[in-house]
């Protein structure tokens, strides 16, 4: 939770800085903000959040937004609103459709919500009528069991949102719903004996729907739209025949979009196979194989048919146009078809390609850390001689934000590869990385090499030293405890003195480490009468919530539940 937050003030800081460069806050204030927002964000990633907590935060942004506005006023400046305002707006946004999404009946949320768009954001207003439109239809329909009056208010919410495609997806399953609770009610008389009501074929054979789907694809032409609605029809069982139009209707229709050809690929993975087969390991295997055969044909095949040219350096597996996300899904089924020949065979199938398609791939996406990721795991596998080089132009070119799988993947390869010397380089790098989630991911993974290495002494010494370093997580300090109690003679005065260090960043808000350090003197090296000092300073420092939480499960702990 520590990390997502640490992420979302890092969002923060440009306007931040924005705020106070040209003078509508002062530092101190920025400070006072980015306070007040961590608390809030605190509460907002918790497991379980309250209404009043998502309130609060957009309360809190709304009257930023108002004093900015005020400010700018006094002080006659109308410039950088794209820098300073939006951000807060889009946040606010996103927390009131995170809330209407969780309390969907809560009128007045919806109310608050629409309000704040006609004030501030007047082209998002129709997105909150819309919601409250398909909740109408929904409460008619389920609550009360009404398929015309749902039917007429999904026909409404269309003539003002004529090409919406969340209305038409929920009109489509509203469709199904209701020719489903039909053929439930036949099915029931049948078995009763009973033919008191006349049941149209067509409806029962989901015509109505079929209506839907040729008039939402009639105005919106895109193969995700379509795949929805497909993926939707998949989860009734009565609708092989509209399933296999839509399928057709995609196969026909949308093929220029790469996303159909995904689709169909990762349809012939997910296909089942022959009965008689899968009875054996063996046949397993071999229906795999065939499977994953199959799927990386439909991807080629797609990346063939969308590049407007073969490329000589890719051996023709990446088109000249926008179509990453297929590549990088070709190249993910190599992997995957490369790795299973190796499980299964013992040997890789056509690797002087699949380094081809790696090293071709790291080129034409030198921006993405996923195709990278990929690669250098494609190349390490195959015991390419520059991977280090490769790594470090891999965080050359990507995104710090998105970096930390590539640390994590060169550290991992280092230490398997490299002398310790050149490994605790890799590592020395990446705890001087900006950006935080990286750092205390490189500093969980530089604790748990140092023991592994040098044992208990280099573990702790390194310890010592990276502990004053923030941003730290808790899974460092939580990780040094487990060290310290694996030792044939742990010290309870160490132990103590990683809880208190803790402590000291997680005191407020982190109910369980106070609960684990009472456990810790309950033990055989503790002292049990430390207890009472630690529950009273747990009460003094924690806040909100999180009292309550501690209370409760120090409770179940006294009377041996926990």
């Amino acid at each position: 939770m520590a990390e997502i937050v640490q992420h979302r003030i890092e969002e923060r800081i440009p306007e931040l800085e924005q705020l106070e460069r040209v003078g509508l806050f002062t530092k101190k204030e920025v400070k006072s903000i980015i306070k007040r927002a961590t608390a809030l964000e605190y509460k907002l990633h918790r497991l379980v959040v309250n209404k009043e907590d998502f309130i609060a935060y957009i309360q809190y942004e709304i009257n930023v937004l108002e004093l900015t506005k005020k400010r700018r006023a006094h002080i006659h400046y109308q410039f950088k609103r794209e820098e300073i305002e939006f951000p807060v707006i889009h946040r606010i946004n996103s927390v009131f459709r995170r809330a209407t999404n969780k309390w969907k009946d809560d009128v007045q949320l919806w109310l608050s919500h629409v309000a704040f768009c006609k004030k501030w954001v007047r082209n998002c207003l129709t997105i909150c009528f819309k919601s409250l439109w398909i909740m109408a239809a929904k409460s008619e329909l389920e609550d009360r069991s009404s398929s015309e009056s749902a039917r007429h208010l999904f026909l409404r919410t269309l003539r003002f949102h004529p090409d919406n495609k969340k209305v038409f997806q929920e009109y489509f399953r509203m469709e199904l719903l209701h020719c489903e609770k039909l053929r439930k009610q036949k099915s029931e008389l049948e078995k009763a004996e009973m033919d008191l009501v006349s049941f149209s074929p067509e409806i029962l054979a989901g015509k109505l729907a079929d209506v839907v789907y040729r008039d939402a694809t009639a105005k919106i032409k895109e193969a995700e739209f379509v795949i929805s609605l497909l993926n939707i029809a998949a989860i009734f069982d009565f609708t092989k025949e509209l399933q296999d139009f839509i399928l057709q209707d995609l196969q026909t229709n949308y093929t220029a979009d790469s996303l159909t050809w995904d689709f169909m690929a990762k349809r012939e993975l997910e296909a089942p196979g022959a009965g008689e087969e899968l009875q054996t390991a063996k046949g397993r295997a071999s229906d795999i194989n065939r499977r994953e055969e199959r799927c990386c044909q439909v991807y080629e095949e797609g990346v063939k048919s969308l590049s407007a040219g073969r490329c000589s350096d890719t051996q023709g597996y990446f088109p000249k146009g926008n179509n990453h996300g297929l590549g990088l899904k070709f190249l993910q089924c190599e992997e995957k078809k490369k790795t299973f020949y190796f499980e299964c065979r013992g040997s890789c199938i056509n690797a002087e390609g699949a380094a081809g398609v790696a090293t071709a791939a790291t080129r034409r996406y030198s921006q993405s850390a996923a195709m990278w990721s990929l690669s250098l795991r494609t190349l390490m596998q195959l015991g390419s001689g520059d991977v280090g080089g490769l790594f470090q132009e891999a965080l050359a070119h990507v995104n710090p934000k998105e970096s930390l799988p590539l640390w994590q993947l060169q550290v991992q390869w280092s230490a398997a590869s490299q002398s310790p010397e050149e490994t605790d380089a890799v590592f020395q790098r990446g705890l001087l990385s900006a950006v935080a989630a990286v750092a205390m991911a490189i500093k969980e993974s530089y604790l748990d090499w140092s023991y592994s290495t040098g044992g208990y002494k280099k573990a702790r010494r390194n310890f010592t030293s990276l502990q004053e370093n923030r941003p730290l997580s808790k899974a460092f300090f939580t990780r040094m405890i487990e060290i310290e109690k694996e030792q044939e003679t742990p010290r309870m005065s160490s132990l103590r003195d990683y809880y208190e260090r803790a402590l000291q960043e997680f005191a407020t808000s982190d109910d369980d480490l106070w609960l684990q350090y009472i456990q810790e003197e309950l033990g055989p090296l503790g002292q049990p009468e430390n207890c009472s000092k630690i529950h009273w300073r747990a009460m003094k420092f924690l806040e909100g919530p999180s009292v309550e939480s501690f209370t409760s499960k120090y409770t179940l702990m006294q009377t041996g539940h926990l």
